[in-house]
């Protein structure tokens, strides 16, 4: 999460060009060598002379580094331990702020995006408003133009579903003294501001697939996946209390834009997904360099060096246990094949790619979460708390010696979550015919068997009610770890119960013989205060700041 010092920001009136200034001289521009950083101004950076555009390429890839990513974000943990999915490994963790509703408008946030967002908003205005100068190619610059609008939109979206709405500012730049007093706008403005932008930006971006030069940059296929996003937050019961079918039809109508695009697909493998640089089914993703960070944060903790690991996120009982079995029917099922005394035999071949559980092989061996295990020593250190370990993004080294760097790439859009919001919307509307087909499309590529009935474990004959739970059953599964069951519970407005009650863990004991006996174990509450959390509160700083700006209801 970024850091911000927030007695420089007053709303968005900063002056971001210490900020330009400070991210072209760590660029590794040499212009900057011998000029003094302290008297760069608009003039310098957005240069006429400039043909190669080197300065504006450089503040083009600093507007990149606002866009989400969901990695060990808030104290080394993902936002998914914020939710029933899994805990933080460690006690007392920021993480717990969200978890156990303990926020308030005064202290900070640590999932704050105020202040980033209208930092960056800035920035893009600025470089709105300077890059015609710059003598750069035409389309070149036209692509400039179209993805810092993109950007600016999606931190508005960022603050939105943090929020509710907020103050929506244009093209505007603002002094650094200067008072400001601008209304939030509702969330629905917003919304509406965010699509309008989306369809004006349209044909200015770059086609799918982009070049390998251009892999990571925003292009139409990304446009129109951020519009199903946003389109299908906006149709959900939180923000769409009256129901209106029109709003669902407007998600459905912009998932299935992206499905006619026939740019993207599912992948074969659900694990490469997250570990192939480039692949069909990514839309847009934050993109970092090759590395181990993520194995050796996440993975278990009984691996000494040069494979030492931290295991940070443990998840829980309640997330393994919404994985179905292999034959798709879920474990509560009497004729599921379900067995208690080996809980983690012939599953959802997902649950194999995102849990490290007791006897899955990493680095040449069993993990062992067991009671006393290597991986779950009982001594005081950091280790698993629930009897698993997060393996998502994780590329594969269960027969390998060592950790090898590798592309830990953040999905901020994938067309499996498409399919999704398409399933989602199309069965709000009554068809719920075309949400199972988008339901057994993912189930057969996670390797879920078809059955006799060729529905890959869905129930026949689902109703509305019926469906609706077996979409939000999936998404939970399909996008765990991916920061969206944070926000799809508060969306449906569904947090009330989800996230109210005493989340598990597995406790396993290694007998004698070498089996193993599993009793399923409390670990700690989760707690959400309604309906004050559906929303987080805003700065304080702010709404005494600024008039217009009202606090929401609950915080004040």
């Amino acid at each position: 999460m970024m850091t911000t010092n927030k007695k420089y920001f007053r709303f968005y009136g900063y002056p971001a060009l210490l900020f330009l200034a400070a991210a072209l001289a760590t660029a590794g521009c040499s212009k900057f060598e011998t000029y003094p950083v302290q008297f760069t101004t608009p003039n310098y950076v957005y240069d006429s002379l400039d043909f190669n555009g080197d300065n504006v390429k450089q503040v083009m890839n600093n507007l990149y580094s606002y866009l989400p990513t969901g990695f060990d974000r808030i104290d080394n943990v993902v936002l998914g331990t914020a939710t029933d999915d899994a805990v933080a490994s460690a006690n007392y963790s920021d993480m717990e702020i969200l978890s156990k509703s303990r926020l308030n408008a005064v202290v900070d946030n640590p999932d704050g995006y105020w202040y980033p967002a209208y930092q960056a908003i800035r920035r893009v205005n600025l470089f709105l408003s300077q890059i015609g100068r710059v003598p750069l190619d035409p389309v070149q610059k036209g692509y400039f133009r179209a993805e810092a609008r993109f950007i600016r939109s999606i931190c508005y979206f960022e603050m939105i579903k943090r929020y509710g709405g907020v103050p929506l500012i244009g093209e505007r730049l603002f002094a650094k003294d200067e008072r400001i007093n601008i209304p939030r706008s509702t969330f629905e403005q917003c919304a509406d501001y965010i699509v309008e932008e989306l369809d004006d930006i349209y044909d200015s971006l770059r086609t799918d697939p982009p070049s390998s030069a251009d892999l990571g940059r925003i292009t139409q296929g990304a446009d129109l996946a951020f519009k199903s996003h946003v389109l299908l937050y906006l149709a959900s019961p939180l923000n769409n209390p009256a129901g209106d079918l029109g709003k669902w039809q407007n998600a459905a109508d912009a998932a299935k834009a992206v499905m006619d695009l026939g740019k993207f697909g599912l992948v074969d493998n659900y694990v490469n997904l997250f570990t192939t640089r480039q692949n069909k089914e990514v839309i847009l993703a934050n993109l970092r360099g090759l590395n181990q960070a993520l194995e050796r944060n996440n993975a278990p903790v009984g691996y000494g060096e040069p494979n030492q690991s931290n295991g940070r996120v443990s998840p829980t009982q309640e997330l393994a246990d919404a994985f179905p079995m292999k034959n798709g029917a879920s474990i509560t099922d009497p004729a599921s094949g379900y067995d208690a005394d080996n809980p983690y035999d012939n599953r959802d071949p997902r649950f194999y790619a995102t849990l490290f559980y007791n006897g899955a092989m990493w680095l040449g061996r069993p993990v062992e979460t067991f009671d006393g295990g290597l991986d779950k020593p009982d001594k005081v250190q950091l280790q698993t708390r629930t009897g698993y370990y997060m393996r998502k993004f994780d590329a594969d080294f269960s027969t390998a010696n060592a950790y090898s760097n590798q592309n830990h790439n953040f999905p901020i859009f994938r067309y499996g979550e498409i399919l999704l919001n398409y399933a989602e919307a199309e069965n709000e509307l009554g068809q719920t015919d075309i949400a199972y087909t988008q339901l057994e499309a993912l189930r057969k590529r996670a390797g879920i068997q078809p059955g006799v009935a060729g529905l890959y474990g869905l129930k026949a004959g689902m109703n509305q009610q019926a469906m609706r739970q077996a979409i939000h059953q999936e998404r939970r599964i399909e996008m765990a770890f991916e920061e969206q069951r944070y926000w799809d519970v508060r969306r449906w407005k569904t947090a009330d119960t989800a996230f109210n009650k005493t989340l598990h863990g597995m406790q396993i004991i290694k007998n004698a013989d070498n089996t193993f006996t599993y009793q399923i174990i409390p670990v700690q509450p989760i707690i959400f205060t309604s309906p004050k959390m559906y929303l987080y509160p805003i700065p304080y700083e702010e709404v005494a700041g600024n008039p217009g700006v009202l606090q929401n209801p609950g915080w004040e």
